[in-house]
């Protein structure tokens, strides 16, 4: 009975995994990709059901959520995805795939890049990234993305700053110490995205997670020229820009801006530069 333990245990694996991966395949080969996701068991079954599988079942989910992901932004024309994503379904996912395996990291890295960003889910993103801290202790990425996520999108310097502090204990980066000191003031914002951006560019190993942050730089680092223009602007003719296209015009913008996500840049009345897009995908067809 004791050899027979591994076989087993690997034979329960299996099932597992073609429990979660094989049903009504050739049926979902047929659906459209937002549906591709499929049906998952809830983690009340896949728990059990995983045995000593947990690590592998909760891999096999975050791979089902970036290879429909993948294929998205694959797709992706003018800054519009060709269907609408199901980010309720990838969350749900992530969120079993985390409390089957809360060591994966990858998933934390991919609902960082999408939670935030697209679904607008930063209170459920910090859930996730705060449960993550009480396993990868040692993880400075985890501090660091919610530091960001309280500074960029919540506005909350105080509490930035104390998981910038955190990131800078763990990593002993001085970005990450001087962040924490500077409390990220606002004026700062997309100089602050940029530099979040090309350490995610620079750390990403899934190639989807990567081109969705190449392109979200690109977008800030047009905005950063517009606001380098605006600037420059309001120093010669003692008032500030009313629109873009005057800057454009005023030869200080050369080439015209251009929004990766198929949106538009604009002033806002109080002088900040924004889009049409609010630097997230567009879903469905023009």
């Amino acid at each position: 009975m004791t050899k027979r333990a591994p076989l087993a245990l690997l034979m329960v694996g299996l099932v597992s995994y073609s429990l979660l991966i094989s049903p009504f395949a050739s049926y979902m080969r047929n659906k459209p990709i937002a549906e591709k996701l499929g049906y998952v068991p809830s983690i009340k079954v896949l728990k059990p059901l995983s045995a000593d599988h947990k690590e592998f079942v909760g891999a096999s989910l975050v791979l089902k959520v970036t290879m429909y992901f993948g294929g998205l932004i694959g797709k992706m024309q003018n800054g519009r995805l060709s269907e609408p994503a199901d980010l309720q379904g990838m969350s749900r996912l992530l969120h079993q795939a985390v409390r089957l395996d809360p060591y994966n990291m990858d998933c934390y890295y991919f609902a960082q890049s999408f939670l935030t960003w697209d679904a607008g889910q930063i209170e459920v993103a910090n859930e996730m990234l705060k449960y993550g801290m009480q396993y990868r202790s040692w993880d400075w990425y985890l501090p660091f993305f919610a530091g960001f996520n309280h500074a960029f999108f919540l506005k909350d310097y105080p509490k930035a700053a104390e998981y910038y502090r955190k990131a800078g204990d763990l990593s002993g980066m001085d970005l990450h110490i001087k962040l924490a000191g500077r409390y990220l003031q606002e004026s700062g914002q997309t100089e602050l995205a940029i530099g979040y951006l090309k350490g995610m560019v620079r750390t990403a190993n899934n190639p989807a997670i990567r081109k969705s942050y190449q392109i979200r730089l690109q977008a800030f680092q047009e905005a950063r020229r517009i606001e380098v223009a605006r600037d420059l602007f309001a120093a010669q003719h003692g008032a500030p820009p009313a629109t873009v296209e005057q800057l454009v015009h005023a030869g200080l913008l050369d080439p015209k801006p251009s929004d990766p996500y198929g949106g538009a840049f604009y002033l806002e009345a109080t002088g900040k530069v924004s889009t049409t897009s609010k630097f997230a995908f567009a879903t469905g067809k023009k």
